[in-house]
């Protein structure tokens, strides 16, 4: 099961869930991953948010929740309040027509929000949403996460001090009516398989994991699993922005959340006021095209690790041919897996989730280096630190819905359907192009192949009426190629491209350039000069 989202690590060695997220927030989330998902770090248990929900239309009753603040992160961020509403939304939009036949009819689901507001807040401009990516990263943690300041790699104090943070998971994630339909054993199967199954035994036996997954979460869902793509999602937007009594949404999302507010802006053209868009996706590649884009992206991220280790071996232990080091590591691991705690063995999917969650954040190449080096030594416990933080399992073995809902929203969204011929054919192709992740991205394929249930594709056209739109790209993004930035901003038509020369995945806010032009455009609608480019530092 092995698509990018694109996620981002956490290190859990002796810092706190803050520091952890400010190191983190480079590379928040991303359109598809590696793997089946993505989604924001798996600190703490996830609190519910309780009450119950307003019906379509109707206005949420919010409510003090700072226990999501303190679970999360272990307390509140100071000079914040902390809110929570529900929602509830048509299952089924019907085109926005107001469907009254076909799956879904006359049910709905349930939006969860959290509202973090300054105590310091004057002249307020009205409510910021915020969407993570992932697919099935939690807006909610999110909005807690970014509430901290930018001191803890949060929002800066000039926009906390003028909008309501809004964070919302969407339909089917957290604690929005959760897709919940693949057991923990098929995940661990599916993230510790071997990235590049060459034998025909090996591939099929992948194609039978996919099998019993989409069995399962077709079983449990049936005509209903369209229902979680980004359309749908995307209209659920704009009942949230009516919910928090804005006229006009204001918008920033990271990653594949760029994807739902290109969608909401064709939509809902007129009701937009800013959308940041960082991180790009472009809507227009099917499947084939987008995985090729991510196994570039990633084997260009690679090359930029191994340059850095090259030049700087007194911080690179596996200096001086990294790829060397992580190849051998791999191929090691296919005859020989390293046993740690437990007698879990460190396979080669393991090691390739390592690398793949290192390279969200230009932070993680120091870290990959280190597990590589200490797994050779026989110690494969970094590297399992490494791989669970990107894919969002618990020590005691268990994962959140993450990549259940990754795959319901990527696979609703997905019209291209490659065969298993085609991808055993481009898996071959790619391990000659991008030796390290075309593999693993031509297999990933497979997952959607085995997927049951129809598909509801999203627009790809332009946003006709809406204010220029700010779309941010990063050279060195691994996830989503910075090929993808002008792409989304080309294809809206409103699209205003702003560059970071940076590592990772996704820029606002890491730098005082960046930062400096992206608060304007949220706080004065001012639009960055055409072509500006911010250094990496």
């Amino acid at each position: 099961m092995v698509r990018t989202p694109a996620r981002r690590p956490g290190d859990r060695r002796g810092t706190s869930p803050v520091s952890r997220w400010a190191r983190a927030l480079a590379g928040l989330l991303a359109a598809t991953l590696v793997a089946a998902g993505c989604t924001v770090p798996a600190f703490a248990p996830r609190t519910e948010v309780e009450g119950e929900a307003a019906a379509p239309g109707a206005a949420p009753t919010w409510r003090a929740c700072p226990e999501v603040a303190e679970e999360l992160v272990g307390r509140t961020a100071p000079g914040m309040r902390y809110e929570c509403a529900r929602i509830g939304v048509p299952r089924n939009w019907g085109g926005g027509t107001g469907v009254t036949s076909g799956p879904g009819a006359g049910e709905t689901f349930e939006i969860a929000l959290l509202r973090a507001r300054s105590t310091k807040q004057r002249d307020r401009i009205g409510s910021l949403l915020i969407n993570p990516g992932g697919p099935g990263g939690s807006g909610v943690d999110t909005a807690v996460y970014l509430s901290f300041g930018a001191a803890l790699g949060g929002l800066p104090a000039s926009i906390t001090d003028r909008f309501d943070i809004v964070g919302f998971d969407p339909r089917g994630v957290a604690r929005s009516s959760p897709v919940e339909c693949i057991s923990d054993k098929d995940l661990d199967a599916s993230f510790g398989y071997d990235p590049d199954p060459e034998s025909q035994a090996a591939f099929d036996g992948f194609v039978t994991l996919n099998q019993r997954i989409g069995r399962g979460c077709g079983k449990r869902y049936g005509d209903q699993l369209p229902l979680y793509g980004t359309e749908q999602a995307a209209r659920d937007m704009d009942a949230i922005r009516a919910a928090v009594g804005d006229e006009k949404l204001t918008y920033l999302g990271y990653s594949y959340g760029t994807l739902l507010g290109a969608t909401y802006a064709q939509l809902h053209p007129q009701r937009v006021r800013a959308l940041v868009l960082d991180g790009a996706v472009d809507p227009r590649m099917g499947l084939i095209a987008s995985s090729e884009s991510q196994a570039k992206g990633f084997e260009r991220a690679f090359d930029n690790f191994s340059r850095w280790c090259a030049a700087n071996a007194g911080r690179c232990p596996i200096a001086p041919d990294a790829r060397a080091a992580v190849t051998s590591a791999i191929d090691k691991a296919r005859v020989s897996p390293v046993q740690g705690d437990g007698g879990r063995e460190a396979t080669p999917g393991w090691i390739f989730y390592a690398v793949v969650s290192s390279l969200y954040t230009e932070a993680g190449w120091q870290e990959l280096a280190r597990a590589i080096d200490e797994l050779e030594g026989g110690d494969p416990t970094d590297v399992f630190r490494l791989a669970d933080a990107y894919a969002g399992r618990e020590p005691d073995g268990t994962y959140s819905n993450l990549f259940d809902a990754n795959l319901a929203v990527n696979c609703a969204d997905e019209e291209e359907k490659p065969s298993r011929e085609q991808i055993r054919q481009l898996q071959t192709r790619w391990r000659q192009t991008y030796p390290l992740f075309g593999p693993a991205l031509a297999v990933g394929m497979l997952t959607c192949t085995e997927w049951p249930g129809g598909r509801d594709p999203y627009p790809t056209g332009r946003a006709e009426g809406a204010p220029p739109i700010l779309v941010v790209g990063t050279t060195g993004d691994p996830a989503t190629p910075y090929e993808q930035t002008p792409a989304l901003a080309g294809m809206l038509g409103v699209g205003r491209v702003l560059t970071w020369e940076g590592e990772g995945h996704t820029a606002y806010p890491q730098t005082s350039c960046i930062t400096a032009a992206v608060d304007a455009y949220l706080i004065s609608l001012t639009v960055p000069r055409e072509g500006l480019r911010c250094p990496a530092r």
